[in-house]
């Protein structure tokens, strides 16, 4: 019995040796893609990353041997990490322009396209010249944005901007914007969900493009050839025509759920609460990290900002003013995409994500904490210095002591802030609360119910959070 074990357990580790070894020959690819742009690359109703683009990207490797992981972001940030070598490829709508000809090389284009322009469903304007005046809605980056702009001019509307598509589509329904432009299967989706816009132009769609795969201009030839290679297979055997009729011939349950399941808060929470909890988890854990990070942080620049060296308070109080002044999303924008592409080193967004926070919190807390020890009497210092103490040890026994109990409201508002401000980094594809709403919110188009829910989840964390801070507060006392 003992030599049958033993023979098994050597075959097992020999064959796990041999795949590794299979697994090591494959080429490895880091790939990234817009996580809001249904039909071609979404959540489904399962949580799993669904669309034309997700299963055209594994078929084409399955068929070429090479492996990926797929990254899901705005559309901004997935093109950024391609242009500035962080990510290999990117897969998500990206029209074919002269402009992006510049920065990316593309594959073989996958899908041909056209723009709609929409309005909401009981909307009066019936022509593009009733725009003159009125405020059309554009996601950034997409070639439907550029389409639109391109009729500003002539039509005389306003424009604002968007990075994600269920709130730009939103904003026409609420009627804060008059119209928005789309991709054509994209808002014939989302009309099918149940979002309430009509299509105007559905037989004379505008500025006819294709999406195609992009690499880094001049880099990652290997695998643009594989894509190209790939997809000619899997067009040629009837593959990829199977994937886009099953998407674009997709009843509304197929993908985002029953009726039940999203008409109302209770069946969003149920059908979706393994999504929701990975959310919070997410949104706990960037929290507890940061807020322990950053106060570290913030307590040794505020003692450096009441050091008796000048050179010290002035490093102090540079530090405060800079991290200070910058905000968040740009922090974060800068750490995770600009960083890299001057030091050469990938950056993971959960840490791109820690750090920011850590800057940004621990230079506000910084200024509180700094604050706080100047507010203690000045005779205080005077007292211990007559007493023989020096400098050093009358911060730490006489003023540290008495600031540290006049800024602990100050820490249990910034502990608030910090959970708050994780929302923000749902910009470079951190996986929190908020970029767990905006997924599903554009699978299942009820922004309303999704967002209450999101709200409420955010108010039971800062009401636990404040009763934990009370509670440090009454001890200290």
């Amino acid at each position: 019995m003992l030599k049958k074990w033993l023979f098994g357990l050597a075959s097992l580790v020999t064959l796990f040796s041999f795949n590794l070894t299979i697994q090591a020959d494959k080429p490895h690819y880091t790939i990234t893609t817009d996580a809001t742009y249904a039909p071609f690359t979404f959540q489904d109703k399962n949580n799993k990353y669904v669309g034309i683009e997700q299963e055209t990207m594994k078929a084409i490797a399955d068929r070429e041997g090479f492996t990926y992981t797929m990254k899901p972001m705005s559309f901004n940030s997935a093109a950024q990490l391609v242009s500035n070598g962080q990510a290999d490829g990117i897969i998500a709508g990206m029209g074919v322009t002269e402009e992006r000809k510049e920065v990316y090389d593309f594959s073989t284009p996958y899908y041909k396209t056209g723009v709609a322009w929409i309005v909401k469903k009981d909307s009066n304007i019936k022509s593009l010249k009733d725009l003159k005046g009125q405020t059309v809605a554009l996601k950034t980056g997409t070639s439907a944005s550029e389409y639109g702009k391109s009729l500003q001019t002539k039509y005389g509307f306003k424009i604002k901007y968007f990075n994600d598509t269920d709130t730009m589509y939103n904003d026409v329904v609420n009627g804060n914007s008059a119209a928005t432009f789309e991709d054509m299967p994209v808002i014939q989706y989302s009309i099918k969900n149940g979002i309430q816009l009509k299509i105007m132009n559905p037989k004379s769609l505008g500025n006819a493009g294709v999406y195609a795969f992009a690499v880094e201009k001049g880099k990652n030839k290997a695998l643009l050839a594989s894509f190209n290679k790939g997809f000619a297979t899997i067009k040629k055997d009837g593959t990829y025509d199977k994937i886009v009729k099953k998407y674009l011939g997709a009843t509304q349950s197929t993908f985002s759920g029953s009726k039940k399941d999203n008409s109302s808060m209770l069946g969003i929470l149920n059908s979706n609460k393994s999504a929701f909890l990975k959310g919070l988890w997410q949104t706990i854990e960037l929290t507890m990290i940061a807020i322990l990070l950053a106060s570290i942080f913030g307590i040794l620049l505020g003692i450096m900002g009441v050091s008796e060296f000048k050179l010290i308070r002035g490093i102090s109080t540079t530090i405060i003013y800079i991290f200070r002044g910058l905000p968040l999303m740009v922090l974060a924008f800068f750490i995770y995409i600009g960083l890299p592409g001057v030091i050469g080193i990938k950056i993971p967004a959960f840490t791109a994500g820690i750090i920011t926070l850590i800057l940004n919190e621990g230079a506000y807390t910084g200024a509180f904490v700094r604050g706080g020890f100047e507010a203690v009497e000045h005779g205080q210092m005077e007292a211990a210095r007559s007493l023989g103490l020096t400098y050093g040890k009358a911060m730490r026994r006489v003023i540290m002591p008495q600031g540290i109990r006049i800024m602990v409201p100050s820490f249990i508002n910034q502990f608030i802030i910090t959970l708050k401000d994780t929302s923000i980094l749902s910009a470079i594809g951190l996986l929190e609360l908020t970029q767990t709403g905006t997924l599903i919110v554009a699978r299942n188009s009820q922004g309303f119910r999704v967002w209450a829910i999101i709200a409420l989840m955010y108010l039971i964390l800062i009401t636990l959070l404040t009763w934990l801070s009370n509670w440090v507060e009454r001890r200290l006392k």
